[in-house]
């Protein structure tokens, strides 16, 4: 077979979830409900087959890097629109088109009454499409295209519900914090721009030693550090990073299907890419390398301590999304590339089936999203029951499911790594097993097993018992519909077809994915080959850590049977057993547990004061810097100078007009005196 990828075939993966967007988008009406989702479902279903023909020619050792459009050219420098499709292309074509299809499929279901369902279905694919040319992009231009296309589509995702003010809220804050990093990653491109002279990863990495050997201006700093950590803040926003992961609970507000689309396969993982892409640059930099590991050891541990507190069931899953995002990070940090994306490839399937699973509880819950409203529901619920199950041993890491293989092996890679901030990083991903059985059980058997409390009147602190109470207070209550408020009127159901199947196809990766992909992923040749560099993934000789790894690796059956001997099980074995006590044997404790540490509870509650301190310090600070431009620099300088012209224009104009008479023998006048004086000086000239 041939070694290069036809150009056509890999055009048509991104154009065919573009041109299902903008059918639906477009022509909505015209097409009806059914013919916006059969034109996306089917654009993203051929992107997907497409994929996987993609992805098999490239384990055969095909592969692609070429210019596909020249949009500009300046100089010696050119902005072109290429594809670079390699092994690790390859994987993220297939995890996201298939996890995107299921969201398709899922998104039939769900959004069925909604009014806005053809521009949903268009959204969603151009979000598809966005994510496509990011992942295939061999060059920083399309990177950065594709990266601020998937940030723009996000908010419109976000703020769906653009009448309801805390979905607006939302939506502002994922785009504001986003280009806070942005911002980072924009300045990271315009340094390995001015000092590598081009925007082709290839052109930068043959130049990455001569970077790496440079200092940056004016400064003892290492210019590929600099460039290093401003890539990385961009990461840092899309994949929610601590600061700047605050946007990322909030966007709760937008519908699930796209909680899943977001925060399993596509946005948030744009940044785990990233780096990953680059690694031939971050490799040149320890510190670098450092600061992604203390970065995602704290996002780790203490966004996952965030999740214990939470009560709506899609907040659980999002704080969840955190910490593992974290978990990637740190394999970054510590050279262990090819774990970073075996995780986030393991973490695409489960974690989207547990927000479909929280999707599908929350139709069968009638939109109550209060776990505390919630309990007993497996019975009522049993697909819905056994997949959530599935998705949550996936996410502790129980042994033989597929976050196992990934978690386990980042444990490994950061115990075996030596760079500055290794040793807290193993303390925080040690710990947060611990923490993540904690929460995902807590969330899995307040839903679906215990009392059945939606038989009860609803927990007062819960939104819909608020907003019945605000109902009444204002003397809207409806007392045909009393019922409804105190979750009596509706027994919980299982979901349509269209929702549980992309459930039972995201649950069969979540339990074999891990075991087939962990041998030729991280100690195959998978990432062997690569188009741009000599490997796809680099890893230097100052950072063993995966080869190191590879002596010990003896199969995934052997992996499997000696992790009992291991930290990690029993701690997510405690995790469980702690929640289950807590949560279904002693329910009255977690109460008593919340009043003795009443001020950690309250420091939880508040997500660690970072919402506030960002409104408090950032937005005021923007707000006051704002008016001080506009009082000072537009009011006073801007302004001052352009009135000050129209006055000096108006004054010089006053004084013209009383030459203007309209008499001609004034103007008459006028031009002899013109004349006379012109003579003069042309006779006083030719006289010197």
């Amino acid at each position: 077979m041939s070694t290069t990828l036809n150009e056509n075939l890999l055009l048509a993966v991104p154009l065919a979830p573009l041109a299902g967007s903008l059918i639906a988008g477009l022509f909505g009406r015209a097409v009806g409900r059914a013919g916006a989702h059969t034109v996306t479902i089917l654009g993203v279903a051929i992107s997907f087959i497409l994929s996987a023909i993609v992805f098999f020619d490239v384990m055969n050792g095909a592969s692609f890097n070429a210019t596909i459009y020249e949009w500009m050219s300046v100089g010696k420098l050119k902005f072109e629109i290429g594809f670079l499709v390699d092994s690790l292309t390859a994987m993220m074509m297939c995890v996201v088109t298939f996890v995107s299809l299921m969201v398709h499929i899922y998104t039939i279901g769900y959004m069925a009454d909604d009014d806005g369902y053809q521009r949903f279905f268009s959204y969603i694919a151009l979000f598809t499409f966005s994510m496509l040319m990011l992942v295939m992009s061999n060059n920083l231009l399309q990177l950065f295209f594709g990266w601020e296309a998937v940030g723009l589509v996000s908010y419109l995702l976000i703020g769906f519900y653009f009448t309801r003010e805390s979905a607006i809220y939302a939506n502002m804050k994922a785009f504001i914090v986003n280009r806070v990093g942005d911002f980072g990653f924009l300045l990271g491109i315009g340094l390995l721009l001015a000092f590598a002279g081009s925007l082709n990863y290839g052109d930068v990495f043959a130049k990455s030693h001569e970077l790496a050997a440079m200092n940056f201006p004016g400064t003892s700093w290492g210019l590929l550090t600099v460039a290093c950590i401003c890539l990385f803040i961009g990461a840092m926003g899309k994949s929610a990073q601590f600061p700047l992961h605050v946007w990322l609970p909030d966007s709760m507000e937008g519908p699930t299907p796209i909680s899943a689309l977001i925060h399993a396969a596509t946005m948030v993982t744009a940044g785990i890419f990233m780096v990953t892409r680059m690694s031939p640059l971050f490799e040149l930099s320890d510190t670098a390398l450092s600061f992604v590991t203390i970065i995602g050891a704290i996002t780790a541990l203490f966004m996952g301590f965030l999740g214990i507190v939470q009560n709506d069931i899609k907040r659980v899953v999002a704080y969840s999304t955190l910490s593992q995002l974290g978990y990637m990070t740190v394999a970054l940090g510590v050279s262990a590339y090819p774990v970073a994306m075996f995780h986030l490839m393991t973490h695409a399937f489960f974690k989207a089936l547990l927000f479909l699973g929280a999707g599908s509880v929350i139709i069968g819950m009638h939109h109550d999203q209060d776990m505390r409203n919630m309990g007993g529901l497996r019975k009522y619920m049993p697909i819905t029951w056994i997949t959530s199950l599935i998705g949550s041993l996936a996410l502790i890491g129980t042994p033989f499911f597929s976050g196992f293989y990934s978690k386990d092996s980042i444990i490994d890679a950061v115990k075996l790594s030596h760079l500055p901030g290794s040793g807290f990083a193993y303390f925080a991903v040690v710990a947060s097993v611990f923490v993540t059985a904690l929460y995902s059980f807590r969330m899995y058997f307040l839903v679906f097993h215990g009392e059945e409390r939606f038989r009860k009147p609803k927990h007062p602190e819960s939104p819909m018992a608020i907003e019945a109470a605000a109902h009444a207070a204002h003397g809207h209550d409806d007392h045909g519909h009393g019922h409804d408020d105190h979750g009596h009127a509706h027994e919980p159901h299982e979901s349509p077809w269209v929702v549980w199947v992309p459930l039972v196809l995201l649950a069969i990766p979540s339990v074999i994915i891990g075991a087939i992909a962990v041998g030729p992923l991280l100690f195959g040749d998978f990432f062997a080959h690569g188009v741009v560099f000599d490997k796809v993934i680099y890893i230097g000789a100052n950072h063993p850590a995966v080869s190191e790894m590879a002596e010990e690796f003896q199969g995934w059956a052997l992996m499997g049977l000696h992790s009992v001997s291991g930290l990690p099980v029993w701690l997510a074995l405690a995790g469980v057993v702690t929640s289950w006590f807590l949560y279904l044997k002693r329910p009255d404790l977690p109460a008593v547990v919340r009043r003795a540490f009443g001020p950690i509870y309250t420091l939880l509650d508040n997500k660690y004061y970072l919402d506030k301190i960002n409104e408090v310090v950032f937005a005021r600070g923007a707000v006051a810097i704002g008016r001080g431009l506009w009082k000072e620099g537009d009011v006073v300088v801007i302004d001052g100078i352009v009135n000050g012209s129209a006055r000096f224009i108006g004054w010089f104009a006053g004084v013209i007009r009383f030459l203007q008479s309209g008499y001609i023998y004034h103007y008459a006048f006028a031009m002899i005196i013109g004349m006379l004086g012109l003579l003069t000086l042309f006779v006083t000239l030719g006289g010197k």
